[in-house]
Formats: C-alpha cells, sequence, structure tokens
C-alpha cells in the first residue's frame, strides 16, 4: 500500500451497486445515498462526513467512462476479498471481450460466466 493508506475502497460497494451497473443506477443510488449521508442531516459527525465524502469519491470515479474504465482495469482493489461469483460478475464484459478477440476461454470459466448469467436475471 502507498502512502500509509488503507486497503483501497471497492466503489462499486460504496455505492451499493453491482459490477456492470448501468449510468443510470449508479446516478441514482449516487443521489439515495448522498442525502441519507449528507452531513448537514448529521450535524458535527466526522463519521457520517467521511462517509459522504467517500460516496462522493466513489460517484466521481464510476460516472466518469474513463475514469471507471481504468478503475476497473487498474488493480486498486483487493482481488482476494472477493468471491468467484462476484470477480466473474465484476470483469464479465473484459472476459468476453478476450473471446472477441479469439481468445478462447477455458470451459470451468465459460460454465462459472453462464451459471453467473442465470442467478443474475
Amino acid at each position: 500500500m502507498e502512502g500509509g493508506e488503507g486497503p483501497h475502497k471497492d466503489y462499486y460497494k460504496v455505492l451499493e451497486v453491482d459490477y456492470d451497473a448501468t449510468d443510470g443506477t449508479i446516478k441514482l443510488n449516487y443521489r439515495r445515498l448522498a442525502l441519507k449521508w449528507h452531513p448537514d442531516k448529521h450535524k458535527g459527525n466526522s463519521t457520517v462526513t467521511a462517509k459522504f465524502q467517500e460516496i462522493n469519491e466513489a460517484y466521481k470515479v464510476l460516472s466518469d467512462p474513463a475514469k471507471r474504465l481504468e478503475y476497473d482495469i487498474s488493480g486498486t482493489y483487493e482481488i482476494n476479498g472477493y468471491t468467484l461469483r462476484e470477480y466473474l460478475a465484476r470483469f464479465k464484459g473484459m472476459i468476453l471481450t478476450c473471446n472477441g478477440l479469439g481468445i478462447n476461454h477455458s470451459p470451468f470459466w465459460t460454465q462459472q460466466l453462464m451459471e453467473t448469467e442465470t442467478i443474475d436475471q
């Protein structure tokens, strides 16, 4: 960890959205959480202020397509903290794109992706 920072935050979890959430869903959840955690509603509570800043930081990254893509592929998250299902849900787009580039999936990954698809629907 650089500069004494703690573990990187998962912005998707901060905004309580799925890894493949649409821009509309991200915006909706941001507004809901920003209203809930706004410092004016919780006078002088530093924990609330920190949570509000975290929500704003997450939205600033996930609402910008370029920043979101960089965040998604930059490795600034704890892979070990994810279950296989969460990992596949987050990287489903990139894994499927690899197939479009002629990179074959192993049968294991393909099966896991299919199971994730059926559960998500």
